[in-house]
């Protein structure tokens, strides 16, 4: 079978293109370590409860303005329920689901994660605005997904 010049420039072109994006993502990956997150921490979902820090799930200031949530997942319900922080906060949200994957997203900021049983997920967020900010459950987890929401007031 024989190949016009073309076709072959064309072959060599897009061999070499995907060559090179194979490269740069392995770099990426690899060398600057720019790959999805692990599931480094995990957690026995059964025991949720008696297993620290989630047997006391709420909201504590680490620093100057500076919080941690500490926050379980449950068929349609966040605990703690409401959270409160002044303006101008750091939190760090420690999360983990005590029956199936459910999924944490606050409207009107890029905060979005997947919180599955078994691993315990880790996010900040710094809020600056003042607000209730609106906090949705973004995965379908049961029947009454549509009613699993809780809010985040900042002062």
């Amino acid at each position: 079978m024989k190949m016009h010049l073309d076709e072959k420039i064309w072959l060599g072109l897009s061999f070499g293109m995907i060559m090179i994006f194979m490269l740069i993502t392995g770099y990426q990956g690899f060398a600057l370590e720019m790959g999805p997150p692990s599931h480094k921490e995990t957690i026995d979902p059964q025991k949720v409860d008696q297993t620290a820090p989630f047997d006391q799930p709420g909201i504590k200031q680490i620093g100057e303005n500076e919080y941690e949530v500490v926050m379980t997942l449950q068929i349609f319900s966040f605990n703690p329920a409401n959270i409160e922080v002044p303006a101008g906060s750091t939190v760090h949200f420690t999360m983990t689901s005590k029956d199936v994957v459910h999924g944490f997203q606050v409207a009107n900021t890029n905060l979005n994660a997947m919180v599955m049983p078994g691993h315990i997920t880790k996010i900040t967020q710094k809020f600056d605005k003042p607000g209730k900010y609106l906090v949705l459950c973004n995965e379908y987890c049961g029947a009454g997904h549509q009613v699993m929401s809780t809010t985040i007031t900042v002062k």
